[in-house]
This record gives C-alpha cells, structure tokens and sequence, in this order.
C-alpha cells in the first residue's frame, strides 16, 4: 500500500538521469527492404563495383557464404541489435539463430529480386527512408560522441549534482494498520520495549517495507505524501510518532536518522551524465538544422504552418524534451 508521491509502493530507486538507452539502429530492417549487393555486410562476390563494400576489415571473421554471400561476424552483431531480445537459450544457441535469421534474409531477399520487387516504386521510396533514417542514426552518434569531454561532463557535474546535496533527508520506519486504535496500541507496545522490527514484520500493512522491517531507507521530505512527511521532518533520531492519518490508513513512524543529502561522487554518476549530455546536444543539432533549412508545409494554407514536433523516441536517442536534467540522485545506500 503505497503512501509516497508516486506509484511504487515503497522505496523508489532515484535516479539522475534516465539510465543510457542504446542507440540501436534498425539495419537488419533496412536490409530487408534495400536490393541485397547494396549493404555493405553480407555481400555476394561480383564484378560489379555498386555490389562490394568499401573494403573488408582482415578482422572480421567470414562464418558463413549462403550461394556465394558471405555471412561475416560483424553481421552478426548488427542482426543481434535488430532481433537480440527475442533470441532464446545459450549463447551458441542464439548464434546458430542469428545465422540462420541472415541465411533465411539471403535467400528470401535474392528471390525477391528475381521478380523485380527492387523496381518497384514504393520499394524505393521505403530504401530512401530506411537509408535517411541510418544516416540519421550515425550522425547523432557521431555528433553526441564529439560533445563528450571531461570538462563539459565535468561542468554539467558541478552545475546540476552539487547543488543537490542542500537538501535534509530522513531515514524512518513505519508500521501501516486500517485503524487509528490499532495504532494506538502499537504504538504503546514499541514505548513498553516492543521491537518496532518484529511488529512492522508482523502486523504493517505495507507490503513493500513489512518484510524489511519497516524500514523506508533515506527520503526527502517531498518523497512521501504530505501528512508521513510533515511528521517525520519534525522528529529526533529514535523518536518514535503518535498515530498519523494518511489516505492509505494510519502509521506509526520511528526516525532511525537525520542528514544532509550526500553528494554522489562524479564517477558514480559519469554514465548518467554522458547520457545527458549526448541527447541535450543532439537535441540542439537537429533545433540548429530545423533553423537553418527551408522547411515548406503544402497541406495547410500558407501561415497556418504549426511548430513541427517529434514524437518521443523518434530520434535513436531518445532525447528529453529540455536542455535541463531532471533533479533527483541515484539511490542512498543505507549504512
């Protein structure tokens, strides 16, 4: 039975930013939809020069040729981004599956070219979208990583996390009863000398935190909903509370301690800033190309053109939708 001001029912892992969310690029996708000797891997030996890559790095290693297209490790990886979560069993069951997936996308691809699919128009309207969207995907990268020094890591650090650590955290148990008599006589109980771990094991309410004794872990005073908060905030370490009344029943709280929020170190959150970082940049990108371009809407009458938006996660990045962090800190660890 959840009392925080938000949805899980106890403890909230915080976090600083969103974790790092891999920029997968749809390849496999592209190259079911573009004329197979065009993509770079898997390729069919030929004499002519638009169906060869570029060049074939000594490193990566040929696994397999299906009538004469080779099947490289490198396509392996690019197959695994595409369709890795649906892949089953151990590791060399699931490279067995990647291989046969390129093989089965081989042969289907070259019959598909024997009746001309590649000529058609909508085929080809579908590669230069899927080619855009590569394109896309490899510039924001290429874009992003250029953006990731020490120093603006370092200043985001400085800026957005050490201001953090001005707020008062309190770390509290809590035992949830429907009743304001129950409470009452717990809460006599722990003043007896009842140990306030067994009771919360025995009789809270609050699935989350029963089992660990009621215990809560660290919280700003914004974490909980406001009547839990406006009476913890007011108490010592190893006071114990009167019943108090929220909308989930009625709590009995002991403080175990008071602090000032700490300060993660900059290595503990250097992932979560990087992440940052890369998709405020890339957000600025593509709002300087918007800028600069001649951008022309033929399907509403002219002025009547509305600030053109992206849905969210259109871009590989996933970009937030401001240049500024939300607040919030990775998770306290209890001491």
């Amino acid at each position: 039975m959840a009392f925080r001001n938000s949805p899980p029912p106890c403890r909230i892992p915080g976090t600083l930013w969103p974790r790092p969310r891999s920029m997968r690029v749809a390849m496999i996708a592209a190259l079911t939809l573009m004329v197979l000797p065009v993509v770079s891997g898997c390729s069919k030996d030929s004499s002519s020069a638009s169906s060869q890559p570029a060049a074939v790095d000594p490193n990566d290693t040929l696994i397999a040729k299906v009538n004469g297209t080779e099947i490289r490790a490198s396509d392996l990886t690019i197959a695994e981004d595409d369709i890795g979560a649906d892949l089953q069993g151990p590791p060399e069951q699931k490279r067995e599956q990647l291989i046969g997936y390129l093989t089965d996308m081989i042969l289907v691809s070259a019959a598909a070219e024997k009746r001309n699919l590649a000529d058609t128009a909508d085929f080809k309207r579908r590669q230069a979208i899927m080619r855009n969207k590569l394109l896309m995907g490899a510039m924001l990268q290429a874009h992003a990583k250029s953006v990731l020094t020490d120093e603006e890591l370092r200043k985001v650090y400085d800026e957005a996390v050490k201001p953090m650590a001005a707020e008062e955290e309190v770390r509290a148990r809590h035992i949830l009863v429907e009743s304001e008599d129950d409470a009452k006589a717990i809460a006599q109980q722990i003043r007896g000398g009842a140990d306030f771990v067994a009771l919360a094991k025995e009789k809270s309410k609050d699935p989350g935190s029963a089992e660990e004794g009621g215990d809560l872990g660290y919280f700003t005073k914004g974490r909980m909903v406001p009547e839990f908060s406006e009476v913890a905030f007011k108490m010592y370490a190893g006071q114990v509370s009167n019943p108090v009344k929220s909308q989930f029943g009625w709590h009995v709280i002991k403080v175990e301690d008071r602090r000032t929020k700490p300060v993660p170190e900059f290595e503990q959150v250097r992932t979560q800033i990087e992440t940052f970082v890369a998709r405020r940049a890339q957000s600025e990108f593509v709002a300087q190309l918007r800028e600069t371009a001649k951008i022309e809407r033929l399907d509403r009458p002219a002025g009547a053109t509305p600030p053109m938006t992206l849905p969210s996660g259109t871009l590989p990045s996933g970009m937030p939708p401001s240049g500024a962090p939300p607040s919030g800190m990775p998770p306290s660890q209890k001491k």
